[in-house]
């Protein structure tokens, strides 16, 4: 798992950058609203909590098989983060799994970010021979049902603390 790194990768509207501690003062503001934790509960962090998480992402998983891979999202035509994607990989059997997550500020929720930014997460994992991916949904949460589906997942009948598992085999960077 070590050899695998985020790397910067783009898209048409989006540059997808490795997550540094550096982003945490303009996140904060990004992830302010409240009302992004409807469904995941919890309250935003402030600047300096965001800092301690992210430095710990940044330091990686203590678990030498698993790998943490975490994006910012910036919208590249207005130069500004809007979000976050990652992923955290493993292996199942000989070959690596990934379950993914993603956040977009509510200023630019609804203009297809997300949508964008997760399916070209998707096409990054194929291209790294990551052969399945998995993300949690909770059952109301249609807007990310919608970007899940959107990125070729389709939804299990298994659940993980309240939320539904999504999956997608076989990911390949051209069906994307």
């Amino acid at each position: 798992m070590s050899a695998l790194a985020a790397r910067t990768f783009c898209t048409a509207r989006l540059d997808l950058l490795p997550l540094r501690a550096e982003h945490a003062e303009e996140m904060s503001g990004v992830l302010s609203d409240p009302a992004l934790h409807t469904f995941i509960g919890g309250t935003p962090d402030t600047p300096e909590a965001l800092l301690a998480r992210y430095r710990r992402w940044t330091a990686g998983s203590p678990e030498p098989a698993v790998t943490w891979l975490n994006w910012v999202i910036r919208l590249r035509d207005a130069a500004c983060l809007t979000g976050t994607v990652q992923a955290t990989v493993s292996t199942c059997g000989h070959a690596p799994v990934a379950e993914i997550a993603w956040v977009v500020g509510t200023p630019w929720q609804g203009s297809g970010i997300a949508t964008e930014a997760v399916r070209g997460l998707v096409g990054w994992l194929g291209r790294q021979e990551v052969r399945a991916v998995t993300a949690h949904i909770h059952p109301e949460h249609r807007a990310s049902a919608a970007v899940a589906t959107a990125a070729g997942l389709t939804p299990t009948d298994q659940w993980h603390d309240g939320e539904i598992r999504w999956h997608r085999s076989a990911c390949t960077a051209l069906d994307l």
